[in-house]
């Protein structure tokens, strides 16, 4: 008998020392609370609402669902905290999920002041946080932070993109319709840079409070500039009004052209092709760039009705590759799954070429595209024409030295 268990006993440990998996599974006591559990921080209700909100949550549930629902054994759950664009309520969110429910991880937060609020949350409560639809380059530059990751796009690769395709097509002379919050700055500022770098020039600029409701005066100045190009700087709800009263003081029958720093396709769907045509916009996500994309974002449409944005379909793929982390470090103690997802590169239906940076900084492929004409659209929701594919080390740049976890 002693000697069968000893057998025994000795063919378990072969087995778990051969099978990295395995010794995962041994390590239950290391999930934290017996729980896994993700907080969807988003606007369910206001004018970020559509981009995110509902979108982003079922986006997280979905990964959850695809994963199994269990990571080592162990549960997962997905909450829900509505931060009304608000960064006070935002950071007041965050301190109670990750001090009273045991939140391990935040995802989603519109609108840049939200997300850094909430990224200083992170880093005193040394939890994680992955932001989808919080843009500011300061995000991973001289706020970044070890807990803190920046997944779909950050201010300086939508500049990239657009910014400087514009000017190589002739659109040479900028004035920016500006909105007034981090976000709009931080695209202005590294907008103007690539501009002045390729031998353009910047007349000017407007900066309307986010979600101001009459535009008209803001567009007139733009307008009055004679800038060839009248850059939107900003999201939604400004930059698709902004674009709807243009066309109606009929700024594009006048020769000016208008290029969207953040439009997204829910933008787009809602201003519709007659209004929106030929605007030019870089996105990290088009549902209908190949199969992969379409796969998943028709099992997304049949959930939502619509078509996910990049930052929805970035929640996803976070969510997942935060999962697999788990899963292959046998913890979520955060430190050791940020290491775990910087360690492999990231190709899935979102992202191409992509890597976790130093940083924190995801760095992925972005594309160039053209809204189409009505008549050139075949069927619903088919929007762009992908003018070009940019890399991602060209899109994002080199890490900001300003950033303490980047090595000088």
């Amino acid at each position: 008998m002693f000697t069968r268990n000893m057998t025994a006993a000795g063919a378990l440990a072969a087995a778990l020392l051969s099978s990295p998996s395995a010794l995962a599974q041994t390590a239950l006591a290391q999930i934290s609370d017996d729980v896994v559990k993700i907080g969807v921080l988003t606007d369910m209700n206001g004018p970020a609402s559509t981009p995110t909100g509902q979108g982003s949550v079922t986006a997280a549930q979905m990964a959850v669902d695809d994963f199994g629902g269990k990571v080592l054994g162990k549960p997962i759950s997905v909450i829900v905290g509505d931060h009304q664009d608000k960064p006070d309520i935002g950071a007041s969110i965050a301190r109670r999920w990750y001090d009273t429910e045991q939140v391990d991880l935040i995802v989603d937060v519109p609108v840049s002041a939200v997300g850094l609020a909430v990224q200083n949350v992170a880093n005193e409560r040394k939890r994680m946080f992955i932001a989808h639809s919080t843009g500011t380059a300061d995000f991973h530059g001289k706020f970044c932070s070890p807990y803190a990751i920046q997944w779909v796009f950050d201010t300086r690769a939508l500049a990239v993109g657009t910014a400087q395709e514009v000017v190589k097509r002739g659109g040479d002379s900028w004035f920016f319709i500006t909105d007034d919050y981090a976000f709009g700055h931080s695209l202005e500022k590294d907008a103007s840079a690539v501009i002045i770098k390729n031998g353009g020039k910047v007349l000017g600029s407007v900066r309307p409070p986010f979600a101001t409701p009459d535009l008209s005066s803001f567009i007139l100045q733009a307008q009055a500039s004679k800038a060839k190009i009248i850059g939107i700087a900003g999201g939604p709800p400004n930059n698709g009004n902004e674009i709807k009263t243009a066309g109606e003081f009929g700024v594009l029958k006048g020769g000016q052209q208008m290029a969207g720093l953040l439009a997204l396709i829910t933008d787009i769907h809602a201003l519709g092709l007659p209004v929106a045509q030929g605007l030019l916009l870089t996105t990290a996500f088009y549902w209908d760039m190949d199969d992969k994309t379409r796969d998943w974002s028709v099992r997304y449409f049949a959930k939502m009705n619509r078509m996910p944005t990049m930052w929805q379909a970035g929640v996803y793929s976070s969510v997942m590759h935060y999962l697999n982390a788990i899963k292959e470090s046998g913890t979520d103690e955060p430190l050791k799954v940020a290491a775990k997802m910087r360690e492999k590169p990231i190709e899935d239906f979102f992202a191409r070429n992509g890597r976790l940076r130093e940083d924190n900084l995801m760095v992925h492929d972005l594309m160039l595209v053209q809204v189409k004409k009505p008549e050139e659209s075949k069927y619903p929701w088919d929007y762009y024409t992908i003018l070009a594919k940019i890399a991602g080390e060209d899109a994002f740049g080199p890490p900001d030295p300003a950033c303490p976890l980047v090595k000088k």
